[in-house]
């Protein structure tokens, strides 16, 4: 027994059957616009046939009501209009009420004698109440009762509708009948006739629903096909297409919804690019210098054998450091990178500074704090400014100044810190937020340079921005602004902090401010701290900047 190669199991939905797909969707649509008009059709018909024919069998009893009545008023009277006198027969009253009476449409008026018929007058549509003897066997029966009385009868010239009347004189035996029929069938008949006129009214405009639905969900069903094209041209390379959005309906917010998915997509993948270019850019060089020590490394050499596992150790430290930052960077898309909760300002600035402190020897002040609340990630924001403290701490000489301070500008709140350092051009401040840029003297100090780019990532995920000033040679001003969200803030003022400096406080080593604002402010009280063994920003981090 052979078998053949196994069949492929198919996982997915062919793309070129699509199109069908779409075109048997605009089809349901339409049949089931086309049912439900139908359907709307059918019952407006059925209930305006039951009305209508409900009205015409009460206009004929009101009709024939009114013929019993004006006989009956002639009959009471007794008096011949025609010569004046008194009736004197049944006979002369049925024949004056016949002469006076002209009988419509579908009506016939018919007078009995001793159970002869004696004189009928139609119109021209009559039921024929004679040569009928299901008819006469009714009327003979009616007439016994001895009273005015309606009765619904069928023939085979079709329904029929009785009104019978017993007519004689005060004073005489003889009796008669007078009868009144309407010919129910033919007066339905012209219902019949509208409601056909309808059914093929309804079927016409069930043609031009059908020609029109199509038309119509075709329109309506572009941006579908749009979506599904746009679908189909993406790639991993590019995301870029995108559907137009127009109007203002349900496919419209799918289509908006659909360009804000892609944006999400686009930004993760250009997220996830940057990451593995950044990461294959920056983590060749240290791999590459562990691979070229372990390569001429001599492991009888003991020093030699000490000296590189020592340069290896910190190699591995900095690729760690490095990792840990192009994560963070990374993650600084997602929506849940901050979580916000109501943040004092102030108590913030001053909790900021006092980890500061022990970053290194340098003049600590506190210039304002703002005197208010919003809605933000504190942990996120003391990371940020301990970052901007530990880059003015590398970038200035010992026992120079560096001030914190925080105020409001209209709805935004803006914490800085200011340092007396190297300073910068106003032509390098704006790249020195992209990832690994560093200054013109970045070289001469360690550093990734993923800093900024950290803080930047901060302030754009509480919808705000990093502002930098500063002069070479003088100092530089980095100041994270962020929108006030649901700020509970009691004036727009802030106040200056003022304390009395320490005694042993070493003195300034830089120029007096400029109108920048970026060196030391006199008006500023300093914070000195001397120098400790917390010279690495991760150790202030493990005192509760990164707690959650």
């Amino acid at each position: 027994m052979t078998t053949g190669p196994p069949q492929a199991v198919p996982t997915g939905r062919n793309p070129e059957r699509m199109p069908r797909r779409l075109a048997s969707v605009r089809v349901k649509i339409l049949t089931w616009v086309l049912v439900l008009t139908a359907l709307g059709m059918i019952t407006a018909l059925g209930v305006t046939y039951v009305i209508e024919n409900q009205r015409v069998r009460a206009a004929i009893d009101i009709e024939l009501t009114q013929e019993v009545e004006e006989f009956r008023q002639l009959a009471e009277n007794g008096i011949d209009p025609a010569t004046g006198e008194a009736f004197t027969s049944v006979e002369q009253l049925l024949r004056v009420t016949l002469q006076r009476n002209v009988p419509g449409t579908f009506e016939s008026f018919s007078t009995f004698l001793g159970g002869e018929l004696q004189e009928v007058r139609e119109g021209q549509h009559p039921f024929e109440v004679a040569d009928e003897p299901g008819v006469m066997d009714v009327v003979e029966a009616m007439a016994d009762t001895g009273s005015v009385l309606f009765h619904t009868v069928a023939s085979p010239q079709g329904e029929g509708r009785l009104a019978v009347v017993q007519v004689g004189v005060e004073g005489r035996d003889a009796a008669g009948l007078y009868v009144i029929s309407h010919n129910v069938q033919a007066r339905l008949g012209e219902l019949f006739d509208m409601m056909r006129i309808f059914a093929l009214v309804s079927l016409a405009t069930l043609l031009v629903v059908g020609v029109a639905g199509w038309i119509v969900t075709g329109y309506l069903m572009r941006p579908l096909k749009q979506l599904r094209d746009n679908a189909t041209s993406l790639t991993e390379s590019d995301l870029s297409a995108r559907i137009p959005v127009r109007g203002d309906d349900d496919i419209s917010d799918l289509a908006i919804t659909y360009n804000a998915m892609l944006d999400r997509i686009e930004s993760s993948f250009a997220s996830q690019r940057e990451f593995l270019d950044d990461a294959g850019h920056e983590l060749r060089t240290p791999l590459t210098i562990l691979s070229g020590h372990l390569e001429i490394l001599d492991p009888s050499d003991e020093e030699a054998v000490a000296e590189t596992r020592a340069l290896l150790i910190d190699e591995v430290d900095r690729m760690s450091r490095l990792v840990e930052d192009l994560i963070l960077l990374a993650k600084a898309r997602r929506p849940d990178f901050v979580q916000t909760e109501v943040v004092d300002l102030a108590d913030l600035t001053d909790n900021v500074l006092t980890k500061a402190r022990g970053l290194g020897d340098r003049q600590w002040r506190l210039d304002d704090l703002a005197d208010a609340r919003t809605e933000a990630d504190p942990q996120r924001l003391t990371q940020a400014l301990l970052q901007l403290c530990h880059n003015a701490v590398k970038f200035s000489e010992r026992g120079s100044s560096v001030a914190l301070g925080s105020s409001i500008d209209g709805d935004h709140a803006r914490l800085w810190v200011r340092d007396q350092g190297v300073g910068v051009n106003e032509d390098e401040a704006e790249r020195l937020l992209d990832r690994f840029s560093r200054g013109d003297i970045g070289g001469a100090v360690e550093g990734s340079g993923l800093g900024l780019a950290i803080v930047d990532a901060i302030a754009t995920a509480h919808g705000g921005r990093v502002e930098i000033k500063g002069t070479k040679g003088v100092g530089s001003r980095f100041t994270i602004v962020i929108p006030l969200v649901g700020a509970d803030h009691a004036t727009d003022e802030t106040f200056a902090v003022t304390a009395p400096a320490p005694a042993a406080a070493p003195a300034a080593a830089a120029a007096p401010q400029d109108s920048s604002g970026t060196p030391d402010d006199p008006d500023s009280t300093p914070y000195v701290s001397s120098s400790t063994d917390l010279d690495d920003l991760d150790d202030l981090m493990d005192q509760g900047a990164h707690r959650r």
